[in-house]
């Protein structure tokens, strides 16, 4: 695994995420029958797989064609989204997906940092539809390097919670969040996909880890 503690900004990471994430999923989509799309996703209440999709899709669009509005990414512009897919077939939403994750990293690497967290997000939701389709290593894989390296400067931009993550995978702690005086950093020991969870807010099943110094739900950052 590369080394992930650096503290430099890497501009690119977000595109490479990406891209490395699309080479591995979108052949997966190619192949699902029609009922898979029409299966439940539960790390998303509500949705999908196809509206899981749709939705990633469609936020990917947003960024490429930096078309924002006051509430983009709100659960209704989400909703909204979504419903402007629905007379399109699954693999029209598939061919949309392909592009975004193709062009969206260059106009990521522009923004300064503001759009990283759409980058991390869709690889999460790629994770969301593995862990839909009963696939493993739904939020593992070879991304997930890239991934825990953008987490870190994603929580270190947001100034969240500083801690310290041991993990199962990586010979170096990763290091998240924005130290400071007011509060010790917390501990964290286990595996990455685990890690991903708790910070992406996403059910964690019968995972074994420990945390100490801060509560779980402290750690979502798409809250």
């Amino acid at each position: 695994m590369s080394d992930v503690t650096k503290d430099e900004r890497d501009p690119e990471l977000p595109g490479l995420l990406l891209t490395v994430e699309r080479d591995a999923l979108i052949p997966l989509l190619r192949t699902l029958p029609e009922e898979d799309f029409a299966r439940p996703a539960p790390a998303c209440p509500g949705w999908t797989v196809r509206d899981l999709l749709a939705h990633s899709s469609s936020a990917l669009t947003r960024v490429v064609e930096s078309r924002f509005e006051k509430d983009s990414f709100s659960p209704a512009a989400n909703d909204r989204d979504i419903a402007e897919r629905a007379g399109w077939s699954d693999q029209q939403v598939v061919d949309e997906l392909e592009r975004g994750m193709t062009e969206a990293g260059a106009v990521i690497a522009r923004a300064g940092g503001v759009l990283d967290a759409v980058g991390l997000g869709e690889w999460v939701h790629a994770g969301d539809v593995r862990d839909a389709l009963g696939r493993p290593g739904a939020y593992a894989g070879e991304g997930l390097p890239h991934a825990l390296a953008l987490l870190a400067g994603v929580t270190r931009h947001k100034a969240h919670v500083p801690l310290i993550a041991d993990l199962d995978e990586a010979d170096e702690p990763l290091l998240l969040g924005e130290p400071s005086g007011e509060r010790p950093p917390a501990r964290y020991i286990g595996d990455a996909p685990t890690l991903v969870r708790l910070y992406a807010g996403r059910p964690l099943g019968a995972a074994t880890y420990e945390l100490a110094g801060v509560e779980a739900a402290e750690l979502n950052i798409f809250d």
